[in-house]
């Protein structure tokens, strides 16, 4: 037996709409960004407006519990040393020649332009800011060491090749 959909008016556009017939006794608003945007404004609202809610996470014992955390875990926010971190290495395993992947480059490119040929905003400024360099030498010698990291994590040492050191 299925459910005859009703359609619905949105509390914010005011458009009608098909509710999701999983919610559909409890979904007031359309799936629009704008209309989503409010109806979370409205459900904190409620929230906040019931007693106890409004002071949560206020106040001089809130204040306290944060310092007294902080003390208990003084190096949270601290930046990690990557060099501490080594990571275990794989055994030899015997390459299947036979598979291939486009993703995997057989050879490590001396470019950084050719290391990441996406050049993914994203990546270049977490690679500049984990060696702390803005030089594109230094981007590119870093990410060569993390693409080998990766490969010798993942057992993907190219045939007839040494593997190489995880050290830095």
């Amino acid at each position: 037996m299925s459910r005859r959909t009703t359609r619905r008016k949105c509390r914010c556009c005011s458009q009608m709409f098909v509710p999701d017939p999983r919610t559909a006794d409890r979904q007031h608003y359309c799936s629009e960004p704008a209309c989503r945007q409010a109806s979370k404004a409205a459900a904190q609202g409620r929230w906040l407006s019931k007693d106890g809610n409004g002071d949560r996470f206020r106040g001089p014992s809130e204040v306290d519990r944060v310092r007294r955390w902080r003390q208990q875990h003084p190096s949270y926010w601290r930046k990690k040393n990557p060099g501490s971190q080594s990571t275990q290495p794989v055994e030899n395993q015997a390459d299947n020649t036979g598979q291939s992947s486009c993703n995997v480059p057989r050879s490590l490119p001396r470019a950084l332009q050719d290391d990441c040929p996406t050049q993914d905003p994203l990546v270049i400024g977490l690679i500049s800011m984990f060696t702390g360099s803005t030089l594109q030498d230094d981007i590119a010698a870093t990410t060569r060491q993390l693409l080998l990291r990766g490969r010798n994590i993942l057992g993907l040492a190219a045939p007839g090749k040494m593997r190489i050191p995880l050290e830095p």
